[in-house]
């Protein structure tokens, strides 16, 4: 079963004369009960489509194709329905809890704003559910009335999956959860998304540049490159046996494999490559790459790559 299936969205956004394809043909399911990871650099295109799926993109943006949740096509929904499954039905934390928290509010104010807006409770009643929901996340009573600034980057964290998660949500969409923590908060935070995700059943779209983290807690991982997916598998599968040569360059560039950076920098949005559009950064290109745009290929059951080795039947490449 299915919690939430992409099928060909496009976001471009009009910039004078030009267009940015910042997501460009995506397909991606997300299953119930499941923690998919959404990996890539910075600029491939995962936070624009994490706030296409919740409609918290700029107006001069368009989003094409489907977003189906619970039989609805979201980006036909007119905003009073969106706002009801906004924050309720699927939460989305943000990057920077710095600036997506409010600074002149009390921590326990802004759990129970959320609480108020999307559990049709009374207020004494979302008081104590805001309580609860920080008391999840380890952050203790005596600490609840406290302005964000009064925390750490790691509390604040905390605080901002607190306000994601009390509404119970089915979909929470975690966007780069632990990119500016250190090692002992990075895993505190995974270990309450995991908590959270198998106590309550939510899914989870994991999005990150972290490649150890999404291999810590995703069950799936897609990997995005210049707005599209490139590899898609299950968690093991990606890390044990990467396929495309984007993935194998981010494996190479973790610590323990070498260290070794993916050669060159992603292409501009504005002025995408012709063909395949990692082959200016492939070192095992072939002349065909810079012709033809591959689609996604089905290697083995679960494990799709977008590359036109693989659409050939071939095995590996010299």
């Amino acid at each position: 079963m299915s919690c939430l299936e992409l099928a060909g969205v496009r976001v471009h956004f009009a910039t004078g004369d030009s267009l940015v394809r910042a997501v460009d043909e995506v397909d991606l399911t997300i299953r119930e009960n499941e923690i998919l990871g959404l990996v890539g650099e910075s600029g491939c295109g995962k936070t624009v489509l994490a706030l296409s799926i919740v409609r918290l993109l700029p107006k001069n943006a368009s989003i094409e194709g489907s977003i189906r949740y619970e039989g609805m096509n979201l980006p036909d929904l007119d905003e009073n329905a969106m706002r009801s499954i906004r924050g309720k039905e699927i939460a989305l934390m943000l990057q920077n809890p710095a600036t997506s928290l409010d600074p002149l509010m009390r921590i326990q104010e802004q759990v129970t704003e959320s609480v108020l807006a999307h559990n049709g409770v009374a207020k004494k009643e979302a008081k104590a559910q805001s309580l609860e929901a920080l008391r999840s996340v380890g952050i203790p009573p005596e600490r609840a009335r406290e302005y964000p600034h009064e925390f750490s980057g790691g509390m604040r964290q905390r605080a901002a999956l607190a306000v994601a998660v009390a509404s119970e949500p089915s979909l929470l969409i975690a966007d780069e959860p632990t990119r500016t923590l250190d090692g002992l908060w990075k895993t505190h935070i995974l270990a309450l998304i995991q908590r959270m995700h198998r106590e309550s059943g939510a899914s989870v779209l994991f999005i990150t540049h972290d490649l150890l983290a999404a291999s810590a807690i995703c069950h799936r991982v897609a990997v995005m490159y210049a707005g599209e997916i490139v590899e898609l598998a299950e968690s093991r599968e990606l890390f044990e046996h990467p396929l495309h040569f984007y993935t194998r360059g981010l494996l190479k560039s973790l610590p323990g494999n070498g260290f070794k950076p993916v050669a060159g920098a992603s292409p501009s949005l504005l002025n995408l490559p012709s063909g395949c559009r990692f082959h200016p950064r492939c070192a095992s290109a072939l002349p065909a790459c810079s012709e033809t745009h591959p689609a996604m290929c089905e290697t083995t059951p679960g494990h799709f790559v977008r590359c036109s080795l693989y659409g050939t039947g071939q095995s590996e490449r010299p």
